[in-house]
């Protein structure tokens, strides 16, 4: 908000007081993100800042280990990159095949926590939906409950019920985790929704089926992808419940990098590491344009 003219010294102070006080704050907060950026550029194999990269030696810098990404585990590595170079990255390199893995768990997991999110906040906001507080706390409780807790828990059930080491579990388990945040966002959609229009379909002779993907539908989308955005990135990056459901060949890229980190410290890790970061601006920079484009469909002026 911009300081009126008629400002007090006094108010003017204290404004930009707290402009810089909320700078360091947001300083303080994405420190560790921009010291991870340039070491994943590093020359050496250390986790910390050399001399030449200190005095901006071009010499102290390099992509050796964005490299390291798309040739470790591979048959050769060392020859030529053609097509055969490549089609031994795509089959054998350990990095490659954890993404892989990643992004097919992470479509499959947001399809569904999608789907029984959406249908969840749909019947959540009726007022006529008996006990709607307490099914609301059950629905969105593993985003609350330590995940240690849930990844245990899902431990014993897929062990019993022979889903553990399958990649089926594995989805299930990575939907549950999504699924509290896809109730969240459209719920807040559904907070504003205009439920005279439903009405006005109803009144015309439209069918619920055809009123929900012709009015409710369209309406409701930002939140939903919002939704499956939020879902698809807590797939993406989560770790601890695939070390407890997952078989040992099952990598995903945080179980690869939680396995670097262990085995041997290499400086590939912040490759990983930096390029998430770059995923993960995207995929907010895309729930904030869709945030005010679902303001902008309820007559809100974004802000």
């Amino acid at each position: 908000m911009a300081l009126p003219k008629h400002a007090s010294p006094l108010e003017r102070i204290w404004h930009y007081t707290y402009l810089v006080i909320c700078g360091l704050i947001f300083l303080f907060l994405i420190a560790p993100i921009l010291i991870i950026i340039p070491l994943s550029f590093n020359a050496e194999p250390y986790f910390t800042f050399t001399e030449k990269m200190l005095r901006f030696d071009p010499t102290g810098y390099s992509t050796r280990w964005y490299d390291l990404l798309l040739t470790f585990g591979m048959i050769n590595p060392d020859a030529p990159r053609d097509a055969s170079w490549w089609r031994d990255v795509w089959e054998n390199a350990a990095w490659v095949r954890a993404a892989k893995n990643s992004l097919i768990i992470g479509f499959f997991a947001t399809l569904l926590a999608t789907a029984l999110g959406t249908l969840a906040a749909l019947g959540l906001s009726r007022p006529e939906m008996p006990f709607r507080r307490l099914i609301m706390a059950v629905l969105i409780s593993p985003m609350i409950v330590p995940i240690i807790i849930t990844a245990t828990g899902l431990f014993f059930f897929y062990s019993w019920t022979g889903l553990a080491n399958t990649y089926t579990g594995i989805i299930l388990a990575h939907a549950t985790l999504g699924i509290p945040f896809v109730i969240i966002t459209v719920t807040a959609t559904l907070v504003g929704f205009d439920h005279s229009l439903t009405r006005a379909a109803a009144s015309l002779g439209a069918n619920p089926t055809t009123t929900f993907f012709k009015i409710t539908m369209p309406l409701i989308m930002p939140g939903v992808i919002s939704g499956a955005l939020f879902a698809f990135v807590t797939s993406f990056d989560e770790v601890v419940v695939v070390l407890f459901v997952a078989a040992y060949d099952q990598q995903t890229i945080p179980r690869q990098m939680w396995n670097g980190i262990r085995e041997q410290i290499s400086p590939a890790i912040l490759s990983v590491a930096t390029i998430l970061v770059i995923v993960s601006i995207l995929l907010l920079t895309t729930v904030e344009l869709l945030r005010r484009r679902s303001e902008r469909l309820r007559g809100l002026s974004p802000g």
